[in-house]
């Protein structure tokens, strides 16, 4: 599936993923095309992943089970989320796809990529089909790197807004010798380098680690203002966890020269929209403006 590029600037364009479908867009219909077909080549009718309160991964799964006839099983970080469902915009949306939820503790939730823990899961719920926490393995890095075509050959640089690395290991391996890739992690931390390096083929990339905004589901309201300037100014959301922070470092790098003058700058917009109403219930707490 291409999507044509929609220019916002002299320099920058947007290739808007998240059209791909409201529910499963961008980046999350990348990574589970693949895995789906996997899971049902082995003939394994229930799958099962890992995420937190606002996951985007757990909304697109659940919502995928449901158009595809799987069912889905979602293990949440956080016991105490297990009374908010109702008052949870993603928890109450993914429950609404048929997807059954489990939450453990967050010590637990540290244990999720081990033998043991998976084999307790085995236990409990049956064979099911694995999903990573955010969907990144070999198979979502195949789904990724199908999001840059031939005509995307003309920039000079490809820039995405980084969780697990999976998104952007499979922009390096589908982009050009000439391309540089940036990624714009939304959490802070070191690990994402080595662990792009697990996928990538090319060494061709760069995190810009400056725009995480205190970290991971953070936000401050300078970021809030950009997001809504950028919606009003080109009619296209931003989300506030991943593509706004990657949009404002962009504009900030250009302001300060980073890219050369007639470089031309494509972003991927990779979805994350459902995030937006939960963001704005804890805006709406702290008495700040929401993200329109």
């Amino acid at each position: 599936m291409n999507l044509e590029s929609i220019q916002i600037d002299s320099q920058v364009f947007i290739k808007p993923e998240y059209l791909i479908h409201p529910f499963i867009s961008g980046n999350k219909y990348r990574k589970l095309k693949y895995n789906i077909l996997e899971a049902k080549s082995q003939k394994i009718n229930l799958l099962l992943t890992f995420g937190g309160a606002y996951s985007n991964h757990i909304a697109a799964t659940a919502y995928a089970g449901k158009i595809y006839g799987v069912k889905t099983i979602g293990i949440i970080r956080g016991e105490e989320l297990e009374s908010k469902i109702n008052t949870n915009p993603t928890l109450k949306f993914a429950q609404s796809c048929g997807m059954r939820l489990k939450f453990i503790t967050r010590e637990a939730y540290r244990n999720r990529a081990k033998t043991e823990f998976i084999k307790q899961l085995n236990s409990e719920f049956g064979d099911f089909y694995l999903i990573p926490e955010g969907g990144t393995n070999d198979l979502a890095i195949k789904g990724c790197e199908e999001i840059l075509n031939d005509e995307d050959s003309e920039f000079d640089f490809i820039c995405c807004s980084v969780g697990t690395g999976g998104t952007i290991s499979g922009l390096i391996n589908s982009s050009k010798k000439h391309q540089k890739v940036l990624g714009f992690p939304a959490l802070k931390g070191d690990f994402l380098n080595q662990d792009i390096r697990k996928f990538a083929t090319q060494e061709n990339w760069e995190l810009i680690d400056k725009y995480h905004f205190g970290g991971y589901g953070k936000i401050k309201p300078e970021l809030i203002t950009f997001i809504n300037k950028f919606k009003k100014d080109f009619d296209i959301p931003l989300d506030p966890i991943y593509t706004g922070k990657m949009m404002y470092g962009i504009f900030d790098l250009l302001d300060k020269g980073f890219f050369p003058k007639d470089s031309k700058i494509l972003a991927i917009h990779t979805g994350g929209l459902q995030g937006i109403e939960g963001m704005n219930l804890k805006l709406k707490q702290k008495g700040w403006p929401l993200i329109k």
